[in-house]
């Protein structure tokens, strides 16, 4: 609560710092913002790599639990893709508007260029010939493709001591980029004061606050219709009682509307779905730990959406051939996402570095971004719920 406040704070001091149109206010803030995106950079690209490559690596055990692991991938992706969906058609229907940042302007030119390759020509530079060049030029497209590969020949060795070297090496590596990224967001207040700062600063007619206004409904409209609308008619098709699923699992739900992470929900999740809802134990610690890796309805639909806002912002012609090959890659993308804060917005700003969007939009939706989390992660957590209230209906009834 504490840090809520302090973000908050940090909020409406660079709002009015940036309204003040100071000239060393203003390049400072773009300074430290810039900084920052760096720094995101620098550590979303390995991040993704490693969060990929041991969710795949770890999804090779159990085998005796073949029939559970079946049901619970089969809800998560069709929890995930009506998530994406639902985002989807919203921006379509909302349809955001164009933001007359001065910045974007810059950048324009290189994302209009990029914009004309063919649909091949894009997918064909996705495939990797180098293993050490997507790192370098950040291509996530290509490091997804990597990591995939990586994480699959790793559940097709055998056990043995040199595969738990590699593994125990991988999650290192994942701990030591999730410390950095915890120490990132403690100075965060500093990186949110100079992104409002940029923000106010470029206000103009209200033009910029209506336009991220329609995108932040589109966004928390299609968390909050995945939250009431989609996930209970799912558990009516399955025969359970969505305001009774729901009210049991509710200390977990607003848990994860708090720390904004799946992960550190876990423990409360399967705590709360065996004690209060009546899971089996055998199905909630093997399908909660999996859904809280890769089941990411929230931020399928908020990689979906800011994908296509910020390639908008860009010049990129928004197509339904553009939304479903972005809907694809949101969807893989999100199963990738570690549940950790912020997450979905790393991975977000590294896609959309792959393909030279205009990143800076994304400095724009920083401070407003904590709420956005809070609501995604609660989506999040309580998907994780039904996939696996559904999931031990499912084995009680075979």
């Amino acid at each position: 609560m504490r840090q809520h406040f302090i973000w908050i704070g940090a909020l409406l001091l660079g709002a009015i710092l940036g309204l003040l149109h100071i000239g060393w206010i203003d390049n400072t803030a773009n300074f430290v913002a810039s900084i920052y995106v760096r720094l995101f950079q620098l550590l979303a690209v390995p991040t993704i790599f490693l969060a990929v490559t041991t969710t795949l690596a770890s999804l090779g055990k159990g085998k005796e639990t073949g029939r559970i692991f079946g049901h619970t991938i089969t809800y998560t992706l069709l929890t995930t893709i009506v998530a994406a969906t639902v985002g989807m058609l919203l921006y379509v229907i909302i349809a955001p508007e164009q933001m007359p940042v001065d910045a974007l302007n810059q950048e324009n030119q290189a994302v209009a260029n990029a914009s004309q390759l063919s649909y091949s020509d894009h997918l064909l530079s996705i495939i990797p010939n180098n293993v050490v060049k997507p790192f370098l030029e950040g291509n996530v497209l290509s490091l997804l493709l990597i990591a995939a590969a990586v994480g699959i020949a790793l559940t097709r060795i055998p056990e043995s001591d040199q595969k738990k070297s590699v593994l125990h090496l991988l999650h290192g590596f994942q701990e030591i980029l999730f410390t950095l990224i915890r120490g990132l967001i403690w100075i965060l207040p500093v990186g949110i004061v100079a992104f409002a700062v940029q923000l106010s600063s470029q206000l103009t007619a209200g033009t910029i606050a209506d336009s991220l206004g329609k995108y932040v409904i589109v966004v928390l409209g299609g968390n909050l219709i995945q939250f009431f609308i989609v996930l209970p008619l799912f558990l009516l098709i399955r025969g359970l009682n969505p305001i009774h699923t729901l009210r049991k699992m509710s200390p977990a739900v607003l848990m994860a509307l708090f720390t904004k992470s799946s992960a550190a929900t876990l423990p409360v999740t399967m705590s709360t779905a065996e004690q209060q809802l009546g899971v089996q134990s055998k199905i909630a610690r093997f399908v909660l730990p999996i859904c809280t890796t890769i089941n990411m309805n929230g931020c399928a639909a908020f990689i979906l959406v800011t994908s296509l806002f910020v390639m908008q912002q860009g010049g990129i012609e928004i197509t339904w051939a553009t939304m479903l090959t972005w809907l694809f890659i949101s969807v893989v993308a999100a199963i990738g996402n570690a549940g950790v804060p912020m997450g979905c917005y790393f991975l977000t700003l590294s896609l959309m570095s792959g393909i030279d969007a205009p990143v800076v939009v994304l400095g724009a939706i920083l401070p407003i971004y904590t709420i956005i989390d809070m609501v995604e992660t609660a989506v999040n957590v309580w998907s994780d719920s039904c996939v696996c209230a559904m999931t031990n209906k499912d084995l009680q009834e075979n």
